[in-house]
């Protein structure tokens, strides 16, 4: 997105300007955003995590897209852009990414882990930066996004072990439920949503059957996930954000957005730690636990208690000794020496980062993006652009109320995640253009 005009839309351009200066670049951004979602290890239902520092693949593997990316800014994109695609609260956090793993367990390790979580950033930051225009980017997401739900419907055919959970895995009671090229159906079904949300962008902009194909595949594919909450919040947050913006009032979603969050937090970490909240879930839902995750979280709170400043350190909590060996009471729900986060990311951020990162996050991830959503410009272009990050946002800022991602090295919901939030602050401050023929 390196425009700052509006011209005509013009004829489609020859073949040969896929060999463009132009042409490259969108077939270096489709080619990144394709592997920050498949990853180079494909149908692993077996992986615990995301990008294993330890792991040789993963780590030639995400170092080569990692210095693609920088190749691709600094070649291919407006340095103008480059310079602001990420805000001083942004950086701050990634400045705490950085502290809290030099206080990890295992600082080695952890810088290890923490740098593809780094190169997973800067690889969505240049997908967003090196497209020319809104047709360059409309292709980079069509191209990817057909083809990670083409190869996750073919894993079902040829892969049907791997691309669905099954009977003999360690969740058996997910049995039948389909994850696709990913580890799991809690990141296959938000995954799916997300493009589902490209499907719309792309209908909206006149792509009508690409966008109908990607949109009904998509959603098909995170039906069959089983996800109840992704199934619930999808169709919300397309309600929030684009049936304001059908009728003149795109400055009522940012209110919508704010309204949702805070009762979002109040259904459920509000029923944890809030004592009024939680003697009325007590008397009228006493079996609202959100399944077991009510239990969980005040293990977390507990924790965080005793370390709020500085937390455990990345990748140094969950998994670790520092759970295992804290006294678990007979009747907890959950055994929380097995889990592998604390299906909430912002009480996983202050576990892991301390409560001043926690404040920091909602400023970042939240509060600023909606400001940037309010400066748009009202050009059809960017109108369009905006809702469909603003959509990936609400999304998957909601999920985060019930699953942990953030900062997760290259968890591709978080790096969706982070798609929403740099991209929200591209669209509000370079006017976007539908072509740009060389």
């Amino acid at each position: 997105m390196n425009n700052t005009v509006s011209p005509r839309r013009t004829d489609a351009a020859p073949i040969t300007a896929a060999f463009s200066r132009s042409g490259i670049a969108t077939a270096i951004a489709a080619i990144l955003l394709t592997i920050a979602m498949v990853s180079f290890k494909p149908f692993q239902p077996a992986a615990t995590t995301v990008g294993d520092g330890g792991d040789i693949v993963n780590q030639l593997g995400f170092g080569s897209l990692g210095a693609l990316s920088i190749f691709s800014l600094v070649a291919f994109a407006n340095p103008r852009v480059v310079s602001a695609l990420f805000s001083p609260t942004f950086l701050l956090m990634i400045g705490f990414l950085l502290l809290s793993a030099f206080n990890a367990t295992d600082p080695n390790a952890a810088m290890r882990a923490a740098s593809f979580t780094l190169i997973g950033i800067l690889t969505m930051a240049t997908v967003l930066a090196i497209p020319r225009d809104a047709d360059a980017f409309s292709t980079v997401i069509a191209v990817a996004g057909l083809f990670v739900i083409g190869l996750s419907f073919a894993g079902l055919v040829i892969f049907p072990s791997d691309a669905m959970h099954t009977a003999d895995s360690i969740e058996a009671e997910h049995a039948g439920l389909w994850r696709g090229v990913f580890s799991h159906k809690n990141i296959a079904g938000p995954v799916m949503a997300c493009l589902s949300f490209c499907g719309l962008y792309l209908f909206r902009r006149g792509w009508k059957v690409t966008g109908v194909l990607l949109f009904a595949c998509a959603m098909v594919f995170m039906v069959n996930t089983g996800s109840k909450t992704t199934a619930g919040l999808v169709p919300a947050s397309i309600l929030v954000v684009v049936v304001p913006s059908l009728f003149g009032m795109r400055l009522i979603t940012p209110l919508l957005f704010a309204l949702a969050m805070i009762c979002t937090a109040l259904a459920t970490l509000g029923i944890v730690f809030i004592d009024p909240l939680k003697q009325l879930a007590a008397e009228h839902f006493p079996d609202l636990t959100y399944t077991g995750r009510t239990t969980l979280w005040e293990f977390v709170a507990e924790m965080i208690a005793r370390r709020p400043w500085t937390g455990y350190g990345y990748n140094s909590f969950w998994g670790t000794d520092v759970v295992a060996n804290t006294a678990q009471p007979f009747d907890r729900a959950w055994d929380v020496r097995g889990i592998v986060h604390g299906h909430n990311g912002y009480l996983d951020i202050a576990v892991i980062m301390g409560l001043p990162a926690m404040f920091v996050a909602i400023w970042a991830f939240l509060i600023a993006p909606l400001r940037d959503y309010m400066r748009i410009p009202l050009r059809k272009e960017n109108i369009f652009l905006g809702d469909f990050f603003m959509m990936i946002l609400l999304f998957t800022a909601l999920n985060s109320f019930l699953e942990s991602f953030f900062f997760r090295r290259a968890d591709p919901v978080w790096l969706f995640f982070v798609f929403g939030v740099i991209g929200l602050r591209l669209t509000a401050r370079f006017p976007l253009k539908a072509s740009n023929p060389d």
